[in-house]
């Protein structure tokens, strides 16, 4: 299995042989696992103190006043401390030592990469992500693209290859979450675009590319199942760097 090279201009200079990774078989039940753990495991502790509620003065009021005989603050028959009451503390609230995370075998986690990656070839599951492409759904693009400075040049590269209206997808589809989320610093849902995958550390480019809507970028050796499938689907549309197919290629063979 062969992909077209394009240099920064979109022009093909040369053909490369994929890693045999790309021929992996499609689990998304592993893709899956992998990525409701990684999305478990970011999870903050979040729940109330173990004396919220507690810390006040009521005192029951004793039998022969003919009220219930809840706690009421002092100098006055507003009840506390007590769930049953209005302004009393939670019954059952979240834990904050409760075990959020979980555990996904090293092996399941690695085969849910590999396969994850092989879907990123597949020109069915990419469509069926929402992507919006023309020709193959893999693109190599020569090592210049991790000099690049301006975000300017990413943008005639994508436009070149076929690719910035899936970019530009990705800004109209901006949409204001539909629950309390809005009110707690995430107003907004915004798509996933293209993932552009090196194979080195590249902070010219990040910084290039990191206004694009639903951009992500990562070197080819922190990819994982969730920067690969956004939401459990896998065929995420990804630009894949010369160096980081030989880097796939030399951890996985030829």
């Amino acid at each position: 299995m062969k992909a077209k090279v394009i240099d920064l201009s979109g022009k093909e200079v040369g053909e490369m042989e994929l890693p045999k990774v790309f021929s992996e078989e499609f689990r998304p039940d592993l893709i899956k696992r992998a990525v409701l753990a990684a999305q478990a495991n970011r999870l903050q502790p979040y729940g109330p103190g173990k004396l919220s509620g507690l810390k006040t003065s009521a005192i029951s009021w004793g039998t022969g006043r003919g009220v219930s005989r809840v706690p009421r603050i002092v100098n006055g028959r507003r009840a506390a401390r007590v769930p049953q009451a209005k302004g009393g503390r939670r019954a059952h609230p979240p834990k904050p030592e409760a075990d959020r995370t979980e555990k996904v075998n090293a092996k399941e986690r690695k085969k849910a990469i590999r396969s994850a990656i092989a879907a990123t070839a597949n020109r069915d599951l990419v469509r069926a992500r929402g992507h919006i492409f023309s020709g193959e759904p893999i693109v190599v693009a020569k090592d210049d693209l991790e000099a690049v400075e301006k975000t300017g040049e990413v943008r005639k590269f994508l436009e070149s290859c076929g690719l910035w209206d899936d970019v530009m997808r990705a800004k109209s589809g901006r949409t204001i979450r539909a629950g309390r989320g809005k009110m707690r610093g995430r107003k907004y849902k915004h798509p996933k675009s293209l993932l552009i995958v090196t194979g080195r550390d590249c902070s010219s480019l990040i910084k290039a590319s990191r206004n694009l809507s639903g951009v992500d970028i990562t070197t080819v050796d922190r990819l994982n199942a969730e920067l690969l499938a956004p939401g459990t689907h896998a065929g995420r549309l990804t630009v894949w760097t010369e160096s980081s197919l030989q880097w796939l290629g030399e951890t996985y063979g030829h």
